[in-house]
């Protein structure tokens, strides 16, 4: 018995991830004899990207079951049966996970049709699903859902399991956990390295350094690199030799290092980290009224922007937060397209500076709040985050608006004044990537110190 299944996640950092959606189809290798589908409310935010993949969004799974209410019903659909995926290590991973975190230990037998297609159908330019059934004239509708994506999977399995005629290969491709195994050389690789924050650099047997990267965990990272089954990953797999690493403790300053070592020494597998890490940006105008606006609008280095973000609905985000901690007024932050008053002022949530009904001045005064908090341009400052050992801590040092660069000192050690800090600090480059880095941290860290000297 098989329980051909499909998950949708909320995207994010691995092992953080929640599931949206899921659908099983239970199949006794001639027909469904049982099924299960449904949204689940993963209590976590969706990446962007994964709304503009899948369609589902948080509206929508307001109301659905969480995943604790319906935890009961997957062990019994796949009880006894070989859990089969496209791509098994991935929705076996994401299941597990999500047990896990009830205190249970979900296991089961997987199957992966993409390694059984490599097995019977070889050839084929991609195994990813959409490609393949289309390409073998599989009907699948409803993309990127889970109900769509597991019946393609149960159409896919179905023509597997007709090419198999020895009936050995689809046994033998059974596993019991489906992760990949470790290479010797790399088993010996993680053994010598830290769970620690820090920077790593992966380098071939000739020393050159093929990728930079930072973590929280280093060795926890690592792993990752040699498990996973994505194509730069298998690369890295087949070149590594040696990995080293210089220990931060503080993960800001690991960001940091991380973006200048990258634009240092340009390893071949980190183009995506060469270019500029942000896309758009926060601007303020005064307009004909003399009201202070926001907006945000894609980055222009010809333009002074008060902070960056990663993409426009990251931007989005902080404003609509914004509004509401500093009582501003939706129409001049961008929020609310209108030729008259905003929504908020029509509920009584706003104190009318679209309608001209409170002062430039006083509004002005919360918008200034909001742009000293989120901005450092002429300040004098350090940010003091954790160290490398118990009794040390990072420096970050801000001078005149500018990014001088990162040291350590000891607790005893203290900090008066902004020549005591230079003569600590390491210079450091600073640029765009440098400015989004630390005000994007401070934004999403609220608890890190900030010393305005």
């Amino acid at each position: 018995m098989y329980a051909i299944l499909d998950i949708e996640t909320t995207g994010g950092k691995y092992n953080e991830e929640g599931i949206t959606e899921i659908a099983i189809y239970k199949y006794d290798g001639h027909s469904i004899v049982d099924q299960f589908i449904s949204l689940i409310n993963p209590e976590r935010e969706i990446q962007p990207f994964v709304i503009n993949l899948t369609g589902i969004n948080s509206q929508m799974l307001r109301h659905a079951p969480k995943f604790y209410e319906v935890a009961k019903r997957i062990v019994e659909i796949t009880s006894d049966c070989v859990v089969v995926a496209h791509n098994a290590q991935f929705d076996y991973r994401i299941l597990c996970m999500e047990f896990r975190r009830l205190g249970y230990e979900f296991e089961r037998r997987t199957l992966c049709t993409v390694e059984l297609a490599k097995h019977l159908i070889p050839g084929q330019p991609t195994y990813s699903l959409g490609k393949l059934v289309r390409a073998l004239g599989i009907p699948v509708s409803d993309r990127h859902r889970a109900a769509g994506d597991a019946q393609a999977t149960v159409k896919l399995f179905k023509m597997l399991m007709d090419k198999d005629v020895s009936k050995t290969i689809i046994q033998n491709n059974i596993r019991l956990d489906p992760k990949y195994q470790l290479e010797p050389k790399h088993i010996d690789i993680i053994a010598d390295l830290p769970s620690l924050t820090g920077v790593y650099y992966i380098h071939k047997s000739d020393g050159e350094i093929i990728y930079i990267g930072k973590s929280k965990n280093i060795k926890r990272r690592i792993n990752q690199h040699f498990t996973s089954t994505n194509h730069k990953s298998k690369k890295i797999q087949q070149l590594v030799s040696t990995v080293t690493y210089e220990a931060t403790g503080s993960e800001l300053v690991a960001l940091l290092k991380e973006s200048e070592e990258i634009k240092r020494v340009r390893p071949i597998f980190n183009r995506a980290l060469r270019r500029t890490i942000f896309t758009h940006a926060l601007f303020s105008f005064k307009d004909d009224q003399d009201y202070m606006n926001l907006k945000i609008d894609v980055a222009d280095g010809r333009k002074h922007p008060i902070t960056t973000f990663s993409n426009r609905q990251s931007g989005k985000s902080f404003m609509v937060k914004a509004v509401e901690d500093y009582k501003l007024c939706q129409k001049l932050v961008g929020l609310y397209k209108t030729k008259t008053s905003c929504f908020n002022y029509d509920i009584k949530a706003c104190h009318g500076a679209c309608v001209q009904e409170e002062a430039p001045e006083q509004y002005n005064k919360r918008v200034e709040a909001l742009i000293d908090k989120n901005s450092y341009a002429n300040k004098n400052m350090v940010i003091i985050d954790s160290g490398r050992d118990i009794d040390e801590r990072s420096a970050i040092l801000i001078k005149n608006g500018v990014f001088k660069g990162v040291g350590f000192y000891n607790l005893n050690y203290q900090i008066r004044n902004i020549e005591v800090l230079e003569s600590i600090i390491t210079p450091m480059q600073n640029n765009r990537d440098t400015q989004h880095i630390i005000q994007s941290y401070l934004r999403k860290n609220k608890k890190v110190k900030q010393l305005i000297l």
